[in-house]
C-alpha cells in the first residue's frame, strides 16, 4: 500500500482514510485484518501529512518571496477576520 499511497493526492488519501476508519469502527473485520487496515491508515496519513509539510512550504517559499507579507505560525486560537 505504501506505494499505492504515493500515487494518491491529498484528497484522495481523506477519502481512503474515511473508508479505512469506518471499516475499523464496523466492528466486523478480525483481529489480523483490523491489523492490516490500521497499518494501512498509518500509511495513508503519515503520507497526507507528507503532502501538508510540503505544500506549507512552498506557501512559505512563495511569501517570502514577494518580500511584503509576514510569515507567522496558525494559531486556532485566533479570533476570525472581520469577527
Amino acid at each position: 500500500m505504501a506505494e499505492a499511497a504515493d500515487a494518491l493526492g491529498f484528497d484522495q488519501i481523506l477519502a481512503r482514510l474515511r473508508e479505512v476508519v469506518q471499516r475499523l469502527e464496523s466492528g466486523e473485520l478480525s483481529l489480523e485484518q483490523s491489523l492490516q487496515v490500521y497499518e494501512e491508515g498509518v500509511q495513508l496519513a503519515r503520507r497526507g501529512q507528507h503532502l501538508l509539510t510540503a505544500a506549507e512550504k512552498r506557501v512559505e517559499i512563495l511569501v517570502s518571496a514577494s518580500g511584503s507579507v509576514e510569515v507567522a505560525p496558525f494559531s486556532n486560537d485566533d479570533p476570525a477576520p472581520g469577527g
